[in-house]
């Protein structure tokens, strides 16, 4: 067996982004959509419910997504205690999702230039994306009751710095398609992709969530809405009974009959170069070669003219332990006139 050391030039370290749909079988437009009734029925239906490609009783069901409505004063689900009607599963789901973005139990929302105190949220199953959410792969349909349609995307096209808030990525949602918005004309003035009430909603890839402006989806359908009703209060704490949020945002989501959304993952790579010169490597190893007792090569043409097969690359650290094995497609000829070059690639 023959050794030669790397050299710090023999190494390369590239990074590639994947992506992928996020729906189950690989499907990026998700166009069937479908929630358990018992679900929700019980008290888990009161924070969340879980969307999925077909029916709930399906074999081949999956979930898809989960969705759930926030509310900064516990209005439009039922109180905890009916004496303290501010403490609920919309309350409590603000806070989780403040906590989670914002952290800091003082800060609020600010959708485009307007501070909501309510939302929908819409949280991707773990298991159906990679690292993040791609920006600019989101297109999803929103429609209402009226009939009234709105194309929603992520603004991550139109602007030149990507936006953070502790850290995590945070897009506007705009009307528009493929990232870009857009532009239409709300309240006497033309906003690209928003409407009076703020922009759409929060595209947050990092945490695989889309978070929906409760109240531009409210507005009119001449105001950039799709005059989506459901249950809300924000001058008092008065609205505690079961609004059934969760059920009214699906059926926005499934009367629009599209949901298009990838994941995208960071893949690092580890190039090694290995480089046999002409003169190494060309004298066999294999013991069969040589005679047990005197050590002599047994064939005469291995001594002035030595040919060897390059089949496999063994990398090892310096106490001689194997750390890994390339194996080539093919063997590769190698003697004093030949010299090789190999590109070992590591993924992890």
């Amino acid at each position: 067996m023959s050794f030669k050391r790397f050299t710090p030039s023999d190494f390369l370290v590239s990074a590639d982004s994947v992506t992928a749909p996020c729906w189950t079988n690989n499907v990026y437009d998700l166009t069937n959509f479908f929630t358990s009734s018992q679900q929700e029925n019980s008290s888990q239906g009161d924070y969340v419910l879980a969307v999925y490609q077909t029916s709930s009783t399906d074999s081949t069901a999956a979930i898809q997504f989960y969705l759930g409505y926030a509310n900064k004063l516990g209005s439009g689900s039922v109180a905890y205690n009916s004496q303290i009607p501010q403490y609920s599963p919309s309350s409590t789901l603000y806070g989780q999702w403040r906590n989670l973005i914002l952290e800091d139990e003082n800060a609020q929302f600010l959708f485009g230039a307007v501070t909501q105190s309510d939302f929908f949220i819409v949280s991707v199953e773990r298991a159906n994306y990679k690292q993040s959410l791609f920006p600019g792969s989101l297109n999803l349909v929103l429609t209402g009751s009226s009939g009234a349609k709105i194309f929603l995307t992520d603004n991550s096209n139109d602007i030149s710095v990507v936006p953070y808030i502790n850290g995590t990525r945070v897009y506007q949602i705009v009307s528009g398609s493929n990232g870009s918005a857009v532009s239409t004309t709300t309240g006497g003035s033309t906003v690209a992709g928003q409407t009076v009430s703020g922009s759409y909603g929060w595209f947050v890839p990092d945490m695989g969530a889309i978070l929906l402006n409760a109240q531009a989806l409210a507005l009119t359908a001449n105001s950039g809405g799709i005059a989506l009703s459901y249950s809300g209060s924000f001058g008092n704490q008065a609205n505690v009974a079961n609004g059934y949020n969760n059920t009214r945002i699906f059926t926005a989501i499934s009367g629009g009959d599209s949901f298009e959304l990838n994941s995208q993952e960071n893949v690092t790579s580890d190039f090694v170069f290995v480089r046999p010169q002409n003169a190494e490597f060309n004298y066999t190893t294999n013991p069969s070669f040589i005679t047990g007792s005197t050590g002599a090569v047994l064939y005469s043409t291995s001594i002035n003219n030595p040919q060897v097969y390059i089949t496999t690359v063994g990398m090892y650290n310096d106490a001689n332990e194997l750390l890994a094995v390339a194996k080539l497609s093919r063997p590769l000829v190698k003697d004093f006139t030949k010299e090789a070059l190999i590109r070992v690639k590591l993924d992890f």
